[in-house]
């Protein structure tokens, strides 16, 4: 309750200090700075990416080869993309790497740096392994107890990662867009953002 107080005076001693211009103005700019802060969310179709829908992916065109790989996986009606791609120790967790991992690929998308062939980088490719063996417990620690191995031990040399044996699950060998060229029309990629009558005066 203090510290609300505390700010309150604050905020009230600075607005005193302010001109009717300067409040115009810096309603102005709080204006366009939360406009264009919606525009950006609407762009990247943020709610898309609250779920666990795999469509959400194909926001971004890159992704195609994977979803249209994956599609065709047996993965494909037991897993989604969260599943293998996002940690599930706990929601917040869960959401704060999906968030990071979303804006890096959307650093890599504006700044035209993303590669044709994704690798998973360090963080993804522990979460993924730590995945597998949340999935496949029965087989991996009864059976074969692959499942005792986690990623860091496998780096270590002290065993194997999934993917040594397991190189093409879940989405094949051919995974680029180069590879994979007819990806995005096998894909439901969204709609596009911009409005109807902007595209035609962009065409002018």
């Amino acid at each position: 309750m203090k510290l609300f107080c505390k700010l309150k005076t604050l905020w009230n001693d600075f607005k005193s200090r302010l001109s009717r211009a300067e409040k115009v103005g810096l309603i102005l700019l709080v204006g366009c700075i939360a406009g264009l802060g919606s525009l950006f969310l609407y762009t990247l179709r943020f709610t898309t990416y609250l779920g666990d829908d795999p469509a959400a992916c194909m926001n971004c065109h890159v992704m195609a080869p994977y979803y249209a790989t994956w599609a065709h996986s047996s993965h494909a009606h037991t897993a989604t993309c969260n599943d293998c791609h996002v940690p599930h120790q706990n929601i917040a967790m869960k959401y704060f790497f999906k968030g990071k991992d979303g804006m890096k690929h959307v650093a890599y998308f504006v700044t035209n740096s993303e590669r044709q062939a994704i690798r998973a980088e360090e963080a993804s490719s522990e979460v993924i392994m730590d995945n597998c063996i949340r999935c496949h417990s029965d087989l991996n620690q009864a059976a074969v107890k692959t499942g005792r191995i986690d990623y860091m031990a496998a780096k270590r040399g002290e065993g194997m990662a999934c993917w040594d044996c397991h190189r093409d699950v879940p989405h094949g060998g051919m995974n680029s867009l180069t590879k994979t060229p007819n990806a995005e029309s096998q894909v439901p990629l969204p709609p596009n953002p911009v409005p109807e009558w902007l595209q035609k005066a962009l065409k002018r």
